[in-house]
This record gives structure tokens, sequence and C-alpha cells, in this order.
């Protein structure tokens, strides 16, 4: 009998009361992602301001782990792996002394994440002792590093090895008008104002050491087939001349002529 109720219900109500079976059956349960998307609409000023948060964190975190921002006051506090890695130090040049060149380092400065992270508020300035890497400098090319390394200069210092209160670095500069820089180890090989030498710290029979010993022994051989420096060759007239003057007769004939 109430099979018969349903068959005799008229089709309109039976098909409503299918769409609304279908309706509730397609109905999915609350979408997460456009409650938060309307979350973060609603509140706008809040998300911004967690995430401006959140990113200042990551600098901080971020440049605490590779010391981005330290200011190093003595070699001994820069980190073993800047010196394995070859990192390149920022400087400004204070004075060249016969030991070497006293550099202060500079870090890099980042707005308001540098002073959270400066250690040394304060401190006076303290410099640290550079070597040319790899080179014998001479007199002359110890005044040519005064001329050419000013106080307050800029420099990079590509660190190869640390030797107690020393660092031994590829030092270079950047050349006036250009894009391009100098390296000073280089430079004063190549005028013949220093000599090549064994570079301390690094294993001879690495890669680096050759590596670095192949670019300096290159510079040193361009200055002496130039004459260059300590390389320069004294002309004919001066060879002919200094052989005379170092002879015996003439040395005889000087005696002469001062007893007369």
């Amino acid at each position: 009998m109430q099979r018969e109720n349903v068959n005799n219900m008229p089709e309109s109500f039976r098909e409503t009361e299918t769409e609304e079976q279908r309706a509730r059956g397609n109905q999915s349960p609350p979408n997460i992602v456009s409650a938060i998307s309307q979350f973060a609409d609603d509140n706008l000023t809040l998300v911004r301001n967690i995430s401006t948060g959140l990113a200042v964190a990551g600098v901080v975190v971020i440049a605490r782990s590779i010391r981005l921002v330290t200011k190093f006051q003595s070699v001994s506090e820069i980190p073993a792996r800047f010196i394995e890695r070859n990192v390149s130090l920022r400087g400004k040049v204070h004075s060249i002394t016969e030991r070497g060149v006293e550099v202060e380092h500079v870090p890099i400065y980042l707005p308001f994440v540098s002073p959270l992270l400066s250690k040394h508020k304060g401190v006076g300035t303290s410099t640290m002792l550079v070597h040319l890497a790899g080179v014998e400098v001479t007199p002359e090319g110890k005044v040519w590093l005064q001329k050419n390394l000013a106080p307050a200069q800029t420099v990079w210092l590509k660190l190869i090895s640390r030797e107690d209160d020393t660092l031994h670095c590829l030092v270079s500069q950047s050349k006036q008008g250009s894009m391009w820089s100098c390296c000073i180890n280089e430079e004063v090989l190549r005028l013949g104002l220093a000599r090549t030498a064994p570079i301390v710290g690094v294993v001879p029979d690495s890669r680096l050491y050759w590596r670095l010993h192949k670019r300096l022994h290159r510079a040193e051989v361009r200055a002496e087939r130039k004459g260059r420096g300590l390389w320069k060759q004294d002309s004919l007239w001066e060879r002919v001349s200094k052989a005379v003057r170092d002879s015996t007769l003439f040395r005889l004939m000087s005696r002469i002529f001062k007893r007369t």
C-alpha cells in the first residue's frame, strides 16, 4: 500500500526531492583553504606583520650562522671554515709596516640586522696584520705599497692561510674608473718590486698551492722579460763603464793621479 502511495506521488514532487538529495550528497565539508584565505583577508595587517617578523628572523638566523655581519677584531676570531673556503673579506687599510699591511675588517652592513648582531659596541678600532701571500716585497715595493694603499682605502682580502696573528691573503683593490679589481700580489711582481716566495700555510702538493704559484710566477716572469724593477738590466754603456771602474788598471791609474 505504501509503495502504491509513493508511486502515486506527482512526478514533479519526486524530481524535487531527488534534486535535494543530490545536492545534500554533493555538499562537501567546509574548505580549510578558503577559511584561511578569508581570515587573511579580514586580518591583512596582522598577516603582513607576522610575515615581516618571520622574514627578519630568518635573515638574522642566516646572518648569524654564516657570520655575515660580524666584525672581526683579531685574526683569531675568523672561523676556520672561512680560511678553508678562501672566503673574501672587505677591509680598510690603516698603514703599511715592515711586517705587512694593517687592515681593519669592514663587515657587510644590513639595516636593522647589523646592530642586533654587533658584539663590539663601543669598542675601539682594531686592525689585523695582512701579508701578501706568496710574495717577498723589496724595499722599493714597500714604498710603492705606501703610495698605492693609502689609509682608509677599501681592499678585499681573499683568505689563503693563517699563521699566529698574521693573515696570508690575496689583496685586491678596485681600479679608479674601472669595473675590474687589481690583485696587489700580482701587481708588485709584475712591476719587479717583489719576488715569489713559498705560500705559507698551504700544502705544496695541493691544487690551491700550484694554482696560486702558477698565477704569481706568471707575473714575475713578465717583469723579468721586460726588465722591470729588480730585473732591470744596465745598458751596454753602463756595463762597460762598470767593468772599466772595477779593472786593476783603472784602480792603479787612480792611485797615481791621487799621489800627484
